[in-house]
């Protein structure tokens, strides 16, 4: 999820009935005899999780007649499933769905059974006791208003005066409008979904459009039909009087539909040639993450009513259209949709995914300085994350879609794993989890992320997974470092490394590139930084003129570096440079120097630097201490503690009787 024509067309695709139920028995064995001996249990908290533990839910069909006149559906819904492995023997189980819906009948095999509907649950008495691996089929019949949960489960609105309907049932949404077992660690192996409704408004699901009857009462029935394992959340339905703009995505010998419901009104050649786009998308991400996982069906976008997009499977619903728009909910397909989350805590696996790959997308297009502006700004807005990206409450909405947590900070882990282990591991490990046998099309939490990951770089990544996603914050580095002569051209590097005191964990081990700049050209060295204060010789070729930290700003940090100058030839004058980059969004660095001259080095200077508005008015103290002599550089990020307008800005360094003020623009 990214927050910020009708016609008349049957699909038809080289996939049987056979290989489609072949798809379903091999998933389900892969499921039922492997992933059990590689999940491993969640070891910080324990979660009394939604959904009935003793029931595998394998099907659903909605079969719905909606009223687009009014907030009223009826119909039934027909769910398979079996006792769970888990589970004893038992002749009672429950559904989810909420209160204002009103169930008819509850039928087990075609059988009345006795049932209660009461605090959102289907409280079903089976007609006798089951054991494990035993199946049950069950029809609900219901009708009602459905309620409207979170983001808004099941809409009702209008466009140019038009009717329009939608879903969007993540995180807890489905059950406002289908009975259904309402948790993503079930997923059903396929799905279909009938909708009756007036003949004036096109109803568009997930899947393949299988057939459209004429009832002759003015209404019709489409029946889509998808064959791939599905979350219940991602069960989704928009409709009312689309225009259809087609395209066709080729892939190796694949070909297959790419399908955009627009409202009439919002085709414009704009918002076409935005779509146009979805199928460079697809072949990029299929090149770098595995063929598209739904290939045999379709993708493509239904608009809606909601201000952002939902990654509903093969069929994104969408609310307006911009490239990292279309970008960040095609990712999901493969990251949210075909892998899904298996909780709440872990959404960090759809969302910080799906965000990371809009950076993918735009390196893609616009080579790597596109990439690195773009998670220059992610990095920035990660910076405002509170708490370990692991979201704790799973009961507040807001702090599982909290977007400097799950969706920033979960792309900047992933930037920062790039880092560690290089580009080519880095995308072997990407495409790797995308194809693992224990999580294709199945759930997954982060050790099974961490456990690919350590498979394929042969490294141990606990330490980075432990301090990024269940600890907090980012570390805070001052660096210091000189420079002496060896013999000939050999010189020693003297770097001194100390991390501010970090609440979880107390600081960061990181492996951290320095580029040292010499008379006789760049050195780039690793350090591996495991411990709060640190210091490293390192070895170079020619006289040292430079050293940037992190050159290619993999860490997410804050830094301050000092040159210490009792071995360097000293600086006899005070410098304030031009903050660079400007115009700047949202962050900046400023840099200067403190001479030691005319004060003692033991000694140290006042030093402040301070941001004023063009009237004057303080904005913000950046340095307010005594400074040893030395070059400084400081980082000035907009939005972290305060929020400014776009405009001119000034900064002023004071330092003894030295005050030298300069000029900065910032660029909403």
């Amino acid at each position: 999820m990214r927050r910020s024509i009708f016609l008349i067309l049957v699909f038809a695709f080289g996939f049987s009935y056979a290989q489609q139920k072949s798809f379903v028995e091999e998933n389900k064995q892969i499921r039922t005899t492997e992933k059990e001996n590689f999940e491993k249990v969640n070891q910080y908290f324990d979660v009394d999780y939604p959904g009935d533990p003793q029931i595998d839910i394998t099907y659903y069909k909605l079969n719905l007649f909606i009223d687009y006149n009014n907030p009223f559906i009826s119909g039934e819904v027909n769910i398979d499933c079996e006792i769970s492995d888990s589970s004893a023997s038992t002749n009672f189980i429950f559904l989810d769905l909420q209160n204002p819906l009103t169930i008819d009948s509850v039928l087990l095999s075609g059988t009345p059974i006795i049932f209660t509907h009461s605090d959102g649950k289907i409280n079903i008495t089976l007609d006798r006791t089951y054991s494990t691996g035993e199946k049950i089929n069950l029809l609900i019949k219901y009708y009602g208003t459905p309620g409207s949960s979170g983001f808004g489960s099941f809409e009702y609105s209008t466009h140019n005066s038009v009717p329009t309907i939608y879903t969007l049932s993540e995180p807890y949404g489905a059950s406002d409008w289908f009975p259904c077992k309402d948790t993503p660690a079930d997923k059903a192996d396929s799905s279909d979904v009938w909708v009756t409704i007036d003949t004036s408004l096109t109803p568009v699901s997930n899947g393949r459009l299988m057939d459209v009857i004429n009832n002759f009462d003015g209404t019709h029935t489409y029946k889509w039909k998808n064959s791939y394992p599905i979350a219940h959340y991602l069960i989704s339905l928009a409709i009312t009087n689309f225009f259809l703009y087609e395209q066709t995505f080729n892939y190796d010998t694949y070909s297959m539909p790419v399908t955009h419901y627009v409202y009439p009104e919002s085709f414009t050649p704009t918002v076409q040639a935005v779509l146009d786009k979805t199928t460079d998308m697809l072949e990029i991400y299929s090149d770098r993450f595995g063929i598209y996982p739904f290939i045999n069906e379709k993708y493509g976008h239904a608009e809606f009513g909601w201000g952002g997009g939902m990654e509903h499977q093969t069929i994104t619903s969408v609310g307006g259209y911009s490239d990292l728009l279309v970008a960040h909910e095609l990712a999901h397909q493969w990251y949210g949709d075909m892998i899904t989350c298996k909780d709440w805590h872990h959404i960090w696996l759809n969302e910080g995914f799906a965000t990371y790959l809009e950076g993918i997308y735009l390196e893609a297009v616009n080579g790597t300085t596109g990439y690195k502006n773009y998670m220059n700004g992610e990095m920035s807005n990660a910076k405002n994350a509170h708490g370990s990206i692991w979201v704790e409450d799973i009961t507040n909405i807001g702090e599982i879609f909290n977007g400097a947590r799950s969706y920033s900070k979960g792309a900047t882990v992933l930037h920062m794993l790039r880092g560690v282990v290089g580009d080519s591991i880095f995308f072997k490990i990407m495409k790797d989890y995308a194809d693992d046998p224990l999580l294709k099309y199945d759930v997954a939490v982060t050790e099974d992320f961490q456990r690919v990951a350590e498979d394929v770089s042969g490294v141990d990544l606990d330490y980075f997974f432990q301090e990024w996603i269940y600890g907090e914050n980012y570390p805070h580095y001052t660096v210091t470092w000189s420079s002496e002569k060896k013999s000939g051209s050999t010189y020693f590097v003297h770097l001194n490394v100390e991390q501010q005191v970090n609440s979880d964990p107390a600081f960061f081990t990181m492996p951290i590139k320095i580029k040292v700049a010499t008379v006789e050209g760049d050195t780039t060295l690793t350090i591996f930084n495991d411990q709060q204060v640190q210091q490293f010789d390192l070895t170079v070729q020619g006289e040292v003129g430079g050293l940037t930290f992190d050159p290619d700003n993999f860490i997410l940090k804050s830094l301050t570096i000092v040159t210490d100058v009792e071995n360097q030839i000293p600086a006899f004058n005070y410098f304030l440079g031009q903050n660079y980059p400007n115009p700047f969004n949202p962050t900046t660095k400023i840099k200067y120097t403190i001479p030691s001259i005319p004060f003692s080095i033991t000694k140290g200077l006042g030093v402040s630097l301070i941001v004023y508005d063009v009237l004057g008015n303080e904005v913000v103290t950046l340095v307010n201490e005594e400074q040893q002599p030395g070059t400084y550089e400081v980082e000035f990020t907009v939005g972290q503690t305060i929020s400014l307008s776009s405009g001119v800005y000034f900064y002023q360094l004071h330092a003894g009787s030295f005050v030298s003020t300069k000029k900065m623009i910032l660029m909403q």
